[in-house]
C-alpha cells in the first residue's frame, strides 16, 4: 500500500535521482571472494600510473578493505570516517608515494556499505563522480558478491570488469553479478577477466564456458578483456606487502595484467 496516497507533489518524499555513468570509472568485481580482484584492481592501477595518468584506487570493500594492507599502508583517513561524517571524499584521498596513484582506503572489521543507508550511499557515489574529474582514470574495488549495495556502487561505472577463476563457485557466482547487472539501464560495459590460469589455453576454456551461459540465457555475450596466468609471485607479493610490478615486474602475472592495462587505456 502506497502511504503517500492523498499527500501533495510537495509533501511526497523525493524520489533518488540516477547518477550518471563516469565514463573514466572503472569498476572490478566478482560473484565470490578469493579470486584475486584486489590484487588485480591494485596491479592495474599501478601500471596504468605507471603510463602517466593520473590514477584515484577507491576500495569499494570497506568491511573487509584490503587495499592498504596489500600495499602496506597505514591511512590517516579512510571510508568510515567518511560515513560517519567527519570528513568529505576528497578528505580521505592519499597519495602512494613515488607514483601518479592517489588511493581511497576502507577500515576492515568496521561495517560495509550493506550497513549504511540509502542517502548515504548516494551522497559517497555523488562525491566520488565529482572527484573522478580530477583523474584520466578511476578504479573501483567492488566488495565480492551479489548483493544491492555492491552493484549500486558499480552502477556509476562506465565498464565493469568481471574477475572469475575456473572454479564452479566462482563461475556460479560470476554469472550471476553480470545477470544482474546486465538489468541496469544503462548496462555497463561488462568485460571478463579470467585469472589464475594454468595456461592461456585453460584460461580460453573458461572464458568460453562462461560466455556460453550467457549467450544461451541472457542473450549477450561479454567480451573477454584478458587472461591473468597464476603465478606463486602474486602471493609473494601480496605477503610482502609491495606492487608485483616492483616486487617481480618480469612475472607472468604481472606481464599480463600489464597487457590487460593496455587494452584498458586504450578505451579510456
Amino acid at each position: 500500500m502506497d502511504d503517500t496516497t492523498g499527500l501533495k507533489d510537495s509533501q511526497k518524499p523525493a524520489q533518488p535521482v540516477a547518477l550518471p555513468q563516469g565514463d573514466n570509472i572503472i569498476a572490478v568485481a566478482s560473484g565470490k571472494g578469493g579470486v584475486g580482484k584486489t590484487w588485480l584492481s591494485i596491479t592495474l592501477a599501478m601500471h596504468i600510473a605507471r603510463s602517466g595518468r593520473r590514477v584515484l584506487l577507491f576500495d569499494g570493500d570497506i568491511g573487509l578493505a584490503n587495499i592498504d594492507v596489500q600495499l602496506g599502508l597505514t591511512p590517516k583517513n579512510d571510508l568510515a570516517s567518511v560515513f560517519a561524517g567527519k570528513i568529505t571524499l576528497a578528505d580521505a584521498v592519499m597519495p602512494y608515494e613515488g607514483e601518479q596513484l592517489d588511493i581511497i582506503a576502507g577500515r576492515s572489521g568496521s561495517g560495509g556499505f550493506g550497513t549504511l543507508g540509502g542517502a548515504r550511499l548516494e551522497d559517497v557515489k555523488r562525491q566520488l563522480l565529482e572527484l573522478s574529474e580530477n583523474y584520466d582514470l578511476v578504479i573501483i574495488d567492488l566488495g565480492a558478491g551479489v548483493e544491492q549495495h555492491v552493484r549500486s556502487l558499480s552502477a556509476i561505472a562506465k565498464r565493469c570488469l568481471v574477475v572469475l577463476t575456473d572454479e564452479p563457485t566462482s563461475m556460479t557466482d560470476a554469472y550471476a553479478f553480470i545477470k544482474l547487472s546486465a538489468q541496469k539501464q544503462p548496462r555497463p560495459e561488462i568485460q571478463i577477466v579470467v585469472n589464475q590460469a594454468a595456461t592461456l589455453k585453460e584460461g580460453e576454456r573458461t572464458y568460453a564456458a562462461i560466455s556460453k551461459a550467457c549467450h544461451s540465457f541472457l542473450k549477450f555475450i561479454p567480451p573477454l578483456a584478458g587472461i591473468i596466468r597464476r603465478d606463486t609471485k602474486v602471493k609473494d607479493a601480496i605477503r610482502s606487502q609491495k606492487p608485483i610490478i616492483v616486487k617481480a615486474p618480469g612475472a607472468t602475472a604481472a606481464v599480463d595484467a600489464a597487457a590487460l592495462s593496455v587494452k584498458l587505456m586504450v578505451k579510456t
